[in-house]
C-alpha cells in the first residue's frame, strides 16, 4: 500500500492497534523525549505516540512511528524485512554485465526503477499555508536530552528531516537525513556527515564561492522519510527509490524561494540557503550511541521561507541507547545492503548488525567458507568496501550459524576462537586491516588445536531421531 501522506500512515497504525494517543498537555522540551524513550524500550518497541496537545505550539507531535519490526514493515508495505533483500536482488539481477559497482550504477537506468522517478506537480499540500513570519519557535521542535545544544539555546533539534540539496555540477538532487539544530528564529545549523552526499554538495558550492540552496522537508510519505535515511549508492535517487518501494512515484513540488523540489506531501518545509563558508559552532547532541556528540563547527542555513499543511502534524524521532526507533530504520537498511554486498562477496550468506552495535559498531557475517584463510580475506574485502566498511568489529561465522541468535554467536566466539591466530586488528598484526578495526574468525577449523581441545564438526544426533522425537512429543506427556 502506498501512503500519500503521513496522516494516512497514522490512520493505518491506529487501525492496527499500533498507535497510542496522549491527550494531556506535554512539553516538547525533554518531556516528550522521556515518554518516547520509555515506550521505545517496552516489549516489541511499544507503540507510535501521538501527542495531541503540545505546550508552546498549536501542532501535534508524533514519535516512534517506525519503532518496531511490525511498524517499519507497515511503513514500507511489506510483511517481512527480508522482502527488501528479495526486491533488491531481483533488481540487480536485471543488470548482468560489468563489475559490482557498474551493476549498481546501472540499476537507476532500468525501466523497472526509472518508472518510479519523482513526478513534478504544480501544487502540493505542503504549501497550503505560507507563513507570513519566519519563526521556528512556533513549531514543537523537541529537546531530547538535558545536555543537548549550545549553552545559549534550549537544544532543539529536528531529528527526522529530509534534507534536500542539489549537486552544482550534475544538477542531481539528494535527500539525506541529518540532524538540524535550531539556533534562532530564522537560523539552523546542519550537522551532516563528512562522507554524505549533502556534505559533498556543500563543499562544491563553497569552493565555487556560491550560495547553496537547501530545503528541510519534514513528514509526508513514510517511504520517502525512510529513503532519506537509507545508505543508498550515489547513483540512486532517494525519491525514485521511495517510489520503487511504495510502487508509485513520489510527487514533488518546487520550493518557493530556492528552486529545489521537495515531496509535495510533506507536513512542513523550511527553505533556505548557506552562504559560502558561513558556519556556526553547533551544540552537543545525545546520539544513538547513548553518549553525547561534542560540539562542532557546521554549516549555517538562513531560513527564507516556511510552508506547511493547514492541519500539520510534526513527526520526530528520539535517539539514545538502544533499543530505539532508529534501530529499526537501520534493520531495514541492513536488508537492502545484503544483496549489494553479495555482488562483491558472493560467499556471504547473511549479515546481522545487532541493535546494540548502533549499525556501525558491530557486524556479524555468515559465510560459506572455502579455506582456512577465507574469513580473513572476507574481512579485508569488507573493510575495503563501502557497505560495511565502517564496522569497528567484524565477526565471521559459518554459513549454518543462526546469526540473529546472539547467544549462539557468543557460544561460537567463546569456544571456536583461538586468540593466537583468529584475532585480526590494525597494522600491528601485519594484516591489511584499517586502524581502529577488529576482526574475529569464529568459524570451525577442522583439525585445528585450540589449547588442549580439538574441534571439528558440530555435535548432533541426526535428522531421523529428531523427526522421531518431534512425532512422539505429545506421547511422552509434554
Amino acid at each position: 500500500m502506498a501512503f500519500k501522506e503521513l496522516s494516512g500512515f497514522l490512520s493505518r497504525l491506529e487501525e492496527e492497534g499500533e498507535l497510542r494517543r496522549v491527550t494531556v498537555e506535554v512539553d516538547p522540551i525533554l518531556e516528550i523525549a522521556e515518554i518516547t524513550d520509555r515506550e521505545s524500550k517496552s516489549p516489541s518497541g511499544g507503540k507510535a505516540l501521538f501527542f495531541e496537545r503540545v505546550g508552546r505550539s498549536q501542532f501535534p507531535v508524533v514519535t516512534n512511528m517506525f519503532g518496531s519490526r511490525r511498524r517499519i514493515c507497515l511503513a514500507l508495505g511489506i510483511n517481512d524485512l527480508n522482502e527488501l533483500s528479495i526486491r533488491m536482488e531481483r533488481l540487480l539481477a536485471m543488470v548482468r554485465a560489468g563489475t559490482a559497482e557498474d551493476r549498481i550504477k546501472s540499476m537507476a537506468l532500468l525501466p523497472e526503477f526509472a518508472r518510479f522517478a519523482p513526478q513534478p506537480v504544480a501544487h502540493g499540500p505542503c504549501q497550503e499555508v505560507v507563513e507570513s513570519g519566519l519563526d521556528l519557535d512556533d513549531y514543537p521542535i523537541l529537546t531530547n536530552f538535558a545536555g543537548d545544544g549550545r549553552p545559549d539555546h534550549d537544544g532543539r533539534f529536528i531529528t527526522l528531516p529530509m534534507i534536500i540539496t542539489r549537486d552544482p555540477d550534475s544538477g542531481r538532487a539528494n535527500s539525506g537525513m541529518y540532524r538540524v539544530e535550531v539556533i534562532g528564529k530564522e537560523r539552523v545549523c546542519i550537522h551532516w556527515r563528512e562522507s554524505s552526499d549533502g556534505a559533498g554538495h556543500w563543499r562544491k558550492y563553497r569552493e565555487r564561492g556560491e550560495r547553496m540552496p537547501v530545503a528541510v522537508a519534514i513528514g509526508g510519505d513514510p517511504a520517502a522519510i525512510y529513503a532519506a535515511s537509507a545508505p543508498l549508492p550515489e547513483s540512486l535517487d532517494e525519491m525514485g527509490f521511495a517510489g520503487f518501494l511504495r510502487g508509485e512515484p513520489v510527487s514533488v513540488v518546487g520550493c518557493m524561494t530556492n528552486g529545489l523540489k521537495v515531496p509535495a506531501g510533506s507536513e512542513v518545509v523550511i527553505e533556505g540557503s548557506i552562504e559560502p563558508g558561513e558556519s556556526c559552532l553547533g551544540g552537543a547532541f545525545g546520539n544513538h550511541t547513548g553518549f553525547y556528540d561534542p560540539p562542532r563547527e557546521s554549516p549555517l542555513m538562513r531560513v527564507t521561507c516556511i510552508t506547511r499543511r493547514k492541519e500539520m502534524i510534526y513527526p520526530a524521532t528520539v535517539v539514545g541507547s538502544p533499543p530505539m526507533e532508529d534501530c529499526w530504520l537501520a534493520k531495514a537498511s541492513e536488508r537492502l545492503l545484503l544483496p549489494m554486498l553479495r555482488l562483491e562477496l558472493p560467499e556471504v550468506i547473511d549479515i546481522n548488525m545487532p541493535l546494540e552495535g548502533i549499525f556501525h559498531g558491530c557486524s556479524i557475517v555468515a559465510i560459506k567458507k572455502s579455506s582456512l584463510d577465507h574469513p580473513r580475506e572476507v574481512m579485508e574485502a569488507i573493510w575495503r568496501g563501502k557497505w560495511l566498511g565502517s564496522a569497528r568489529l567484524l565477526l565471521i561465522v559459518d554459513a549454518d550459524s543462526d546469526i540473529c541468535n546472539i547467544s549462539q554467536v557468543a557460544w561460537k566466539v567463546f569456544n571456536l576462537v583461538d586468540w593466537r591466530s583468529d584475532l585480526f586488528w590494525d597494522p600491528m598484526t601485519g594484516k591489511n586491516i584499517p586502524l581502529g578495526r577488529l576482526g574475529l574468525d569464529a568459524t570451525r577449523k577442522a583439525g585445528n588445536s585450540h589449547g588442549n581441545v580439538e574441534f571439528s564438526a558440530e555435535i548432533g544426533r541426526g535428522e531421523s531421531i529428531v523427526e522421531t522425537v518431534d512425532r512422539r512429543w505429545r506421547e511422552y506427556g509434554f
